[in-house]
C-alpha cells in the first residue's frame, strides 16, 4: 500500500514499541512485500481482518494441488487397486506429516480424520468413558471453560444424554484455584472426568496456560474438587492458525484442530489427536464403512479394526482434501519458514495496533474505543493477534458493531461482529447477564443478527486479526479508518484519508493523506475539533426489549413527529396525513424511481423492488458491497410494459416487466438474511453486454454472464 507510514504520521507507526516502521514490509523470516505480490494478488485494495474466522489460502498451494489432481489418479483408499494404494499411502503420509507438525509421533498419538473440529469435539463427548449416577452417588464430571466455543458447550447435551453433571468454570475460577495449589486426592479413585478448554480463546486472543493439561492430569489442579481421574481436552483450532504446539511438552489426551484455520484450503477437514495412552478407554457405538474387521448382517456380531483411526473413520474420509493438506505444509513451509516466524509476526501486527487503537481518544479525553481483554499484549505466550472491541462515542456509549461493520464494508475493510460463537466470553467481557440473554432471545435478537444494541446495551462487538499475510500497511489502514470516522481535524473537515486506490479508503470517494498526529499517550485532533456526527448513525440498530417484538396496540399507535408535538396533538389521536412524495425502488439498492401516482400490487407497490442485482454466484448485492449501485437509474414505463436501466457513459438497457417474457430468466436468490428465496431478474441485454466496469455490474442474457 502506497503512503503508508508517512499516511498516519510518525507518532502513530512508532507506538508499539520494539517495532521498526522501515521494516514494514517484512516479517519475521519472510518478505511480506514479495509474498503478498507472489501468493495474494488478490487481496489488493482489501483488508483482510478475520484471519481468526479463517484465513487465505496462497495462490501457490491451489495451484500445486490443482497440477497433483491432474498428473495423479487417485481412487477410493479402500479398494486395493494401484490408484487406491496410492491414495491410502498418500494419506498416511500426510497423517504423519501433521503429527510432526504438533512434534509428536504415531508412537504417542493417533490422527483420527473429521469434517472439523465441531465433529471432532462430537466423537469425544460420545466415546469418553462416562460413568452415570449410580446408586453409590459417584458419576463423571463434564467440565468446561466459560470462555470456550460453542460446539464445546454442546457437549454437555451428550453429557446430559449419558445422566453425566456439566459444570461451568470460569477463567477467575482456574486462576483462584491455581493460587490455592494442590489439593489431597484419593489415588485409588480412576472415576473419570473431563476438563475442556481452548489453548486461545477466539473471543479475545487470550492465551490459557498449557501448563493447565499436566496440573490437571495429575491432580495438582482441579476444575471441581471431586475425587477421580481427570483427562484434558485441550480445544486448539483457533491456537494452531498462527502458533506452533508442541504435544511432546503439552500432552493432552485430546485436541481438535480444523485445517483451514490454518492453511485456508481445504475447508471442512478437521482432526482428532488422541493419546494413545487414553485411547484403549474410549467407546464406540455406531460403525460405518472400512471400520470393521469383521461383521454379520443377520447377527449382532462386530469386531473392529484395529488401530484407532480405522476405528473412529466411519465411512470413506475426504482423501482428496487430505491430499491437499500436503501442499498446505508445503506452501508454508516455504513461504514463512515455519510457525514460530507466523506467531512472532502477527503478534506484533496484533501488539502495534493494540497499542495505537487503544492511545485514540476524542478532545474530551474519552477514549474511541473499549478493549476487551485479559492481557497487556507482552507476548505471544498470553496473547494471539486478536483484538476485540466496541466503538465508543465522545460520551461512552456503545456504538452498534452492526453500524461499525458497515462502515467497514465502505472502506473494504473486513472484520467479524458479534459473540463469534462464544456466549461465555461475551457474557464476561460484556458484562450480559444469563437473564439478559434470555430477555434479548424472548424480545427477537438470536445469535447472528445485526441487533447490536438492546436497551443501549451491546449484544456483541467487533473482532480484528491477523494472519501470517497480514501486513503493517493493514494495520494502519484499519487505524485510519478508525481515526476518519470517528475523530474531526480543525476547521470541521474529516480527517483525510489514503487515496481510492489504497485497501481502508471508502470506495468512490478521492481523499488525501492523513495529518501527523502529535500526541502519543492520547490521539485525537486538537482542541475546537468536532466529531464526524454524519458517518455514525447508531440508531438504526438500537432497539429496547420491546421495540423487537411489539405489541398490535403500540404498532397502531405510532411515535409523535415534531410537527404533531408543536400543534399539540395528543398521543394516540387519529390524524390525517400527506404524502409529500413517492419513491420506487425497483432494483435493490440502485437509485429511487419518483412517481405522482402509481398502482399498488399484491405486496406493497407495483414493481417496488422486484429486480436485484447478483454477482457470478446468484447473491445479491448491495450498496454495503457496491456503492456505486446508488448511481445506477431505472425508470418503469407501466405503457410499454418495460423498465429502462441508465447510468453515466453507459448504453440503457431494456427489461420486460412481464415475468413470462421468453427473454426474461428468472434464478432464486436471497435477499439479507431472509429465509424465502426471492427472485432476481437476469437482464435480457447482449451476451457480454456491459453496464459498465466502472459500476461492477454486467448485464446477462439467456446464454450465461454474470448479471
Amino acid at each position: 500500500m502506497a503512503g503508508g507510514a508517512a499516511g498516519l504520521g510518525a507518532e502513530l507507526l512508532a507506538f508499539a514499541q520494539g517495532w521498526d516502521p522501515g521494516a514494514s514490509s517484512l516479517a519475521h523470516g519472510y518478505s511480506l512485500q514479495e509474498l503478498r505480490e507472489s501468493e495474494f494478488r488478490r487481496l489488493a485494495g482489501t483488508v483482510y481482518l478475520d484471519h481468526a474466522g479463517a484465513t487465505l489460502f496462497p495462490q501457490s498451494q491451489l495451484t500445486n494441488f490443482t497440477k497433483d489432481l491432474m498428473e495423479n489418479v487417485y481412487g477410493n483408499p479402500h479398494s486395493q487397486n494401484i490408484t487406491s494404494k496410492l491414495t491410502h499411502d498418500t494419506v498416511e503420509q500426510v497423517r504423519y506429516r501433521v503429527l510432526a507438525h504438533f512434534h509428536t509421533t504415531p508412537e504417542d498419538y493417533s490422527l483420527v480424520f473429521t469434517s472439523g473440529s465441531t465433529a471432532a469435539l462430537k466423537l469425544v463427548s460420545e466415546a469418553f468413558p462416562w460413568v452415570s449416577r449410580g446408586s453409590e452417588n459417584s458419576e463423571s464430571q463434564f467440565c468446561y471453560l466459560t470462555d470456550n466455543h460453542t460446539s464445546v458447550v454442546g457437549m454437555r447435551k451428550i453429557a446430559k444424554a449419558m445422566n453425566v453433571t456439566s459444570t461451568p468454570v470460569s477463567p477467575e475460577d482456574m486462576w483462584l484455584a491455581e493460587e490455592r495449589g494442590a489439593v489431597t486426592s484419593d489415588p485409588d479413585c480412576q472415576l473419570p472426568h473431563l476438563f475442556c478448554y481452548p489453548a486461545q480463546s477466539n473471543f479475545s486472543g487470550n492465551r490459557y496456560p498449557l501448563s493447565w493439561i499436566e496440573e490437571v492430569k495429575s491432580g495438582r489442579l482441579r476444575p471441581v474438587n471431586v475425587p477421580g481421574k481427570w483427562f484434558v481436552l485441550l480445544d486448539a483450532a483457533s491456537y494452531v492458525s498462527t502458533s506452533p504446539l508442541d504435544l511432546s511438552a503439552h500432552q493432552a489426551d485430546f485436541v481438535p484442530i480444523s485445517f483451514y484455520k490454518i492453511f485456508g484450503f481445504p475447508t471442512g477437514l478437521g482432526a482428532l489427536l488422541i493419546n494413545n495412552r487414553v485411547a484403549p478407554l474410549l467407546r464406540k457405538s455406531y460403525f460405518g464403512g472400512g471400520t470393521a474387521a469383521a461383521y454379520l448382517a443377520g447377527e449382532d456380531f462386530y469386531i473392529p479394526r484395529p488401530s484407532v483411526a480405522e476405528r473412529f473413520e466411519d465411512g470413506t474420509i475426504s482423501y482428496l482434501d487430505v491430499i491437499a493438506l500436503k501442499h498446505g505444509f508445503d506452501a508454508l513451509e516455504r513461504l514463512t519458514g515455519g510457525m514460530e516466524n507466523i506467531s512472532q509476526h502477527t503478534f506484533l501486527l496484533a501488539r502495534y495496533t493494540h497499542t495505537a487503537l487503544s492511545s485514540l481518544c476524542y478532545p474530551n479525553g474519552a477514549p474511541v474505543v473499549q478493549i476487551y481483554s485479559d492481557s497487556e499484549f507482552s507476548s505471544p505466550d498470553v496473547q494471539g493477534p486478536i483484538i476485540n472491541f466496541n466503538v465508543l462515542d465522545d460520551s461512552g456509549n456503545v456504538i452498534g458493531y452492526s453500524e461499525v461493520d458497515k462502515m467497514a464494508s465502505l472502506y473494504n475493510i473486513h472484520l467479524r461482529t458479534g459473540c463469534f460463537c462464544n456466549t461465555g466470553a461475551c457474557q464476561r467481557h460484556l458484562g450480559i447477564s444469563n437473564e439478559m440473554v434470555k430477555r434479548h432471545l424472548e424480545a427477537g435478537h438470536v445469535c447472528g443478527d445485526n441487533v447490536d444494541l438492546i436497551d443501549g446495551q451491546p449484544t456483541g462487538s467487533v473482532r480484528i486479526s491477523f494472519g501470517y499475510m497480514s501486513t503493517f500497511e493493514d494495520a494502519q489502514a484499519f487505524l485510519r479508518f478508525i481515526i476518519a470516522t470517528r475523530l474531526h481535524s480543525p476547521c470541521g473537515q474529516p480527517v483525510p484519508r489514503a487515496s481510492t486506490e489504497e485497501a481502508g479508503a471508502p470506495a468512490a470517494e478521492k481523499v488525501q493523506d492523513t495529518p501527523t498526529v502529535t500526541r502519543r499517550d492520547c490521539v485525537s485532533p486538537q482542541e475546537g475539533a468536532c466529531m464526524v456526527s454524519g458517518f455514525w448513525n447508531s440508531s438504526s440498530s438500537t432497539v429496547s426489549t420491546q421495540a423487537l417484538c411489539p405489541a398490535v396496540s403500540e404498532v397502531v399507535s405510532a411515535e409523535q413527529t415534531p410537527a404533531e408535538r408543536a400543534a399539540g396533538i395528543l398521543p394516540g389521536d387519529l390524524v390525517p396525513h400527506v404524502v409529500t412524495n413517492l419513491y420506487l425502488y425497483p432494483i435493490k439498492s440502485c437509485a429511487a424511481f419518483e412517481v405522482t401516482t402509481w398502482p399498488i400490487g399484491s405486496q406493497g407497490l407495483l414493481y417496488d423492488r422486484s429486480w436485484m442485482v447478483v454477482n457470478h454466484n446468484g447473491i445479491c448485492l448491495s450498496q454495503k458491497q457496491e456503492p456505486r449501485l446508488c448511481l445506477i437509474q431505472p425508470f418503469i414505463n407501466l405503457q410499454q410494459r418495460i423498465m429502462v436501466i441508465k447510468a453515466k457513459g453507459m448504453e440503457p438497457i431494456e427489461v420486460p416487466l412481464e415475468e413470462d417474457s421468453e427473454q426474461l430468466q428468472i434464478c432464486q436468490s436471497k435477499v439479507c438474511t431472509d429465509s424465502s428465496p426471492q427472485n432476481s431478474c437476469v437482464l435480457p441485454a447482449e451476451p457480454g453486454t456491459e453496464l459498465g466496469a466502472e459500476y461492477g455490474v454486467r448485464a446477462q442474457s439467456e446464454s450465461g454472464g454474470t448479471v
